[in-house]
């Protein structure tokens, strides 16, 4: 089968360039003997996973769906990076029976003290991870922060039936706005000092705290340290997108998925070529607008692969995509109804969430295979 065989839209991941992106994170990290805790919210899937180094392998889930599913495929080492609440708690006990050996996090005093009495009430060990902020994106203690300790203090128990403090974690989510190599380069190594900082005070408070954790697709291609760290999380980096090729991590070429289409008319005034895949296919993540190259909804490229130059998906419908030249509208090739093409999109995740699974090729438009993906948190 070859993808001209196929109903559009379809999600194409080119197994090509999926393994040189994982031997390319691999290779890099290998001298600084950190261990590498994939992050698969990406790509959802157990062929995927596999080829990152399998079941043996330690993962990074942001659901406990995604937990669940990397249990069933024989997944044990799972870090759950998303902050915990209270009512999550049964679930992660479940898990935790079943096999699995999660690992939760938070950043307050008030879940801190939930979760160690949930512990203890139902003869649990629960490690714990106490996320930092080391730049002010989203979530986490920063590293000089009171609070970091008084967390530490409600998880003082020893490792046993109980929840215990195995470390801290921090994601270094301003990466993604960084504008040069240096600008990733400083990200990662204020990342690497806030997660060690935070470490050392809470030794220096009496607690192991063995684990080091931090990561983002960004700052583990480019930390020139990571001294003081044990593990290092990145997800994006096994497709890449065209954020990760706006802050210069990532050439088009290196872009392992895209979104098989189909024209279906044209407005030629307007040099317009409509397609059958819209911001349901697309997603609506515009996550290029705030870069210094704006690529719309994606970039386009042939039933192949290769990249048709300035053509670009401007615009979305539901279900309706609309491709122009970037500066020229009557540039724009007015291809036949019928034709085959595929965009690169803005986001990964976003677009991959989009669809049940991945049509596999090799560089080329023969289909490999079929891999299944799931989404969803319950």
């Amino acid at each position: 089968m070859h993808l001209a065989d196929l109903e559009t839209p379809q999600l194409v991941l080119d197994r090509t360039r999926l393994d040189r992106n994982i031997e390319r994170l691999r290779t890099r990290l290998a001298p600084f003997g950190v261990t590498l805790r994939p992050h698969v919210k990406t790509n959802k899937s157990a062929d995927v996973t596999r080829r990152l180094g399998g079941p043996d392998a330690p993962i990074t889930v942001s659901t406990l769906k995604e937990a669940e599913y990397f249990l069933e495929h024989g997944w044990r080492d799972i870090l759950y990076a998303v902050g915990i609440v209270p009512s999550k708690l049964p679930h992660v006990e479940k898990l935790i029976r079943r096999g699995a050996r999660l690992t939760v996090i938070l950043d307050n005093e008030e879940t801190a003290q939930a979760v160690a009495a949930y512990a203890k009430d139902h003869a649990l060990s629960l490690p714990v991870l106490i996320e930092i902020d080391t730049d002010g994106h989203r979530s986490g203690v920063p590293p000089e922060d009171d609070m970091l300790l008084r967390i530490g203090a409600h998880l003082r128990a020893a490792p046993g039936a109980n929840a215990w403090l195995a470390g801290v974690l921090t994601h270094a989510g301003e990466s993604y706005n960084c504008r040069s190599h240096e600008a990733i380069v400083a990200c990662a190594e204020q990342e690497r000092a806030g997660a060690v900082r935070a470490a050392e005070r809470l030794r220096a408070d009496g607690h192991a705290a063995p684990v080091v954790s931090v990561g983002s697709t960004p700052t583990a291609h480019f930390a020139e340290s990571l001294d003081g760290v044990t593990e290092v999380r990145a997800g994006v980096y096994v497709f890449f997108d065209l954020v990760m090729h706006g802050i210069g991590v990532c050439a088009v070429e290196d872009i392992a998925l895209s979104v098989l289409c189909t024209v279906i008319g044209h407005q030629r005034e307007k040099g317009w070529l409509i397609t059958d895949a819209g911001w349901m296919a697309m997603s609506r993540d515009r996550g290029t607008a705030k870069q210094p190259v704006d690529q719309g909804y994606g970039l386009v490229c042939d039933e192949a692969g290769r990249l048709m130059t300035d053509l670009v998906m401007i615009d979305a419908n539901q279900e309706h995509g609309i491709l122009r030249h970037r500066n020229d509208p009557a540039a724009t090739p007015m291809l036949p109804v019928g034709t085959m093409l595929r965009i690169v999109p803005n986001h990964a995740c976003a677009t991959g969430a989009q669809f049940g699974a991945y049509t596999v090729v090799a560089g080329g438009t023969e289909v490999e295979a079929t891999w299944p993906r799931f989404s969803g948190w319950a």
